[in-house]
């Protein structure tokens, strides 16, 4: 499910591509979607400013992470697959919540709510990384989930506050690191009760690799926990 392109007001990319290859590799059919609906706002990515004169849509938008092959997030049913993968980018926080604003009062846009909702009820997993663990702590009460650490450690972790908002919207915080380890999970946290799957990406600033390794853990986690 995306929420745009680009990390500032929507989809973050190499996410969304990160995840896409370690779907193709562990031989997993995908089929993308997003919410069509107006972004919250345009971004600048060269100024990091807000582009004031333009509007976007969500869907228009992520279909070029798509190749054009997306279709709206009404239409994705439960019935229809085995897992959904939310990728990272402020438009998690932007566009398919409110979470950039209103923090713990936000508000989850109405499809994503049902879609959520749907796989949980359903016992299906949901992968969720970077910013976007927010949603299932809104949603689910209870998931516990990762974005990475507690404290900015210098910098090192720029977005550490996000852990105490998902405590405060009802969700359980579980400290990972953002690299590649020998732990069983392999810095994905994994909430077997609700299946739920989730690692940091980019809250924390490291190298690339060691992103894509993260979230190479938590989309082989998701395919494990379909039992396919």
């Amino acid at each position: 499910v995306l929420s745009g392109c680009g990390v500032y007001d929507g989809t973050e990319i190499h996410e969304a591509s990160a995840i896409l290859v370690h779907l193709s590799r562990g031989g997993a059919e995908v089929q993308m979607y997003a919410p069509d609906v107006p972004q919250m706002h345009v971004i600048d990515h060269c100024k990091g400013q807000p582009a004031e004169a333009e509007s976007r849509n969500v869907l228009v938008e992520s279909a070029r992470i798509a190749r054009g092959k997306i279709a709206s997030l009404a239409k994705l049913t439960t019935a229809d697959h085995d897992a959904v993968i939310f990728p990272g980018g402020f438009g998690a926080a932007k566009n398919l919540s409110t979470f950039a604003v209103d923090g713990k009062d936000c508000k989850v846009n109405r499809e994503v709510e049902r879609v959520l909702k749907d796989f949980h009820k359903a016992g299906k997993p949901i992968g969720l990384c970077c910013i976007s663990p927010v949603l299932a702590a809104k949603v689910l009460s209870g998931a516990e989930v990762t974005v990475g650490h507690e404290e900015e450690e210098g910098g090192k972790w720029p977005y550490a506050g996000t852990a105490g908002a998902i405590k405060e919207l009802g969700g359980k915080h579980c400290v990972k690191e953002a690299v590649f380890s020998l732990t069983p999970f392999y810095e994905a946290h994994v909430d077997t009760k609700n299946k739920v799957v989730t690692t940091p990406a980019f809250m924390c600033e490291t190298e690339l690799h060691n992103i894509f390794d993260g979230i190479g853990a938590m989309v082989k986690n998701v395919l494990k926990l379909t039992g396919k």
